[in-house]
């Protein structure tokens, strides 16, 4: 299974947005060429992060993206649906001896593992990504300065 690089650059995007000062926009040029991307093609991403309500768009020539509110509350897999949609990743598509009582055995394993994976990713904030880079920075800093 793999996720999309739109997913990937999404996640980045949500923990540089989480780390940026809060009330502090960053325009889509900038977020793009951290993460060496077209800015057309990260504006679709940001449109989905936009419309699943976990980032919020400034018009204007200070405009930009920034985190919202409640971003304590932002999990992977918020992100993960945002850009992927809700839609399970498997579905059973033969009828062979595999099923039973009309069931698809295959897809019952597959579904669980897939519940499975979404409670993880449902319990990893991305604030705890970005609180675990902040640390590490701090952290080097501290190094360099002790020197």
């Amino acid at each position: 299974m793999k996720y999309s690089r739109a997913t990937n650059y999404a996640l980045h995007t949500m923990v540089y947005l989480t780390l940026t000062p809060k009330g502090k926009s960053v325009g889509v040029d900038h977020l793009a060429s951290i993460q060496n991307l077209s800015p057309t093609y990260l504006s679709k991403i940001l449109t989905k992060l936009v419309k699943a309500g976990l980032i919020e768009s400034t018009p204007g020539v200070k405009g930009g993206y920034s985190i919202v509110s409640h971003s304590r509350e932002i999990s992977f897999l918020d992100v993960i649906q945002a850009i992927e949609g809700k839609t399970t990743l498997f579905s059973c598509s033969l009828e062979h001896d595999d099923q039973k009582n009309g069931e698809c055995l295959i897809e019952n394993v597959m579904m669980e593992a897939e519940k499975k994976m979404k409670e993880e990713l449902g319990k990893k904030y991305i604030i705890e990504i970005a609180k675990e880079i902040e640390a590490t920075k701090i952290q080097k800093t501290d190094c360099h300065n002790s020197h």
